[in-house]
């Protein structure tokens, strides 16, 4: 639990600091949200750390601190949306693995799947609307990384009735504040920044984290 400590005390620092605008200090406190929930994770999923899940996930994170870290230089921008597109396909195989065995094509009603998914998609082309005009040279990465994570959260709300309800919630909502945060990024980098942005983006992203790993946690624990 040592680490989960970590990683609740690094994220209350971080909003601190936003709050306070101390953005320098956010160095020391931002590298150490993810650092310590990746160190959870492979701490309790030591005993199956040769499955795909736990490769999937803790590649996911991994990933996932390497772009917080790019991130806090407006320069690599690029750079650090790659190293989360890359989380985002962890999590794609992740959530794919942590479920029942999926459905054969064609028993798959595309319709049904689709009406699911609207409210996702319909999200997703908002915010491309509202920043595609301010986007330039990172247009193509950006539509790239749209349609991983619409991937990545429609993989997730797949996941019903396909694993216990406890992971299956986690996961989802986890994977939803994940969407939120990457959405308020855009936003606020791309079409118009405000005041309350970085506390959303941290509040969403750190809690979303640690909502999905508590999900496949459960999974672990108790498998359907």
């Amino acid at each position: 639990m040592l680490w989960l400590y970590l990683f609740l005390v690094a994220t209350l620092a971080d909003i601190t600091f936003i709050l306070e605008g101390k953005n320098d200090w956010r160095f020391f406190s931002k590298p150490v949200i993810l650092l310590g929930l990746t160190l959870y994770f492979y701490q309790i999923t030591k005993p199956i750390s040769t499955t795909l899940l736990a490769k999937a996930v803790l590649g996911a994170l991994i990933f996932s601190w390497i772009g917080d870290i790019l991130l806090m230089w407006p320069d690599l921008f690029a750079y650090g949306l790659g190293s989360f597109l890359l989380a985002h396909v962890c999590y794609i195989i992740g959530f794919k693995v942590a479920q029942k065995a999926p459905e054969k094509l064609g028993n798959i009603n595309f319709i049904k799947l689709f009406l699911f998914n609207l409210p996702i998609y319909i999200s997703a082309a908002i915010i491309f609307y509202l920043v595609n005009p301010n986007l330039g040279v990172l247009k193509i990465p950006v539509i790239l990384y749209i349609l991983v994570i619409v991937s990545m959260l429609s993989t997730a709300r797949d996941r019903f009735g396909k694993c216990n309800p406890s992971s299956f919630w986690q996961v989802f909502i986890g994977a939803c504040l994940f969407f939120i945060s990457d959405g308020v990024i855009a936003i606020s980098r791309f079409y118009e920044s405000f005041p309350e942005a970085g506390i959303l983006i941290m509040g969403t992203y750190a809690i979303g984290q640690l909502l999905i790993v508590m999900g496949i946690r459960s999974h672990i624990i108790q498998p359907l």
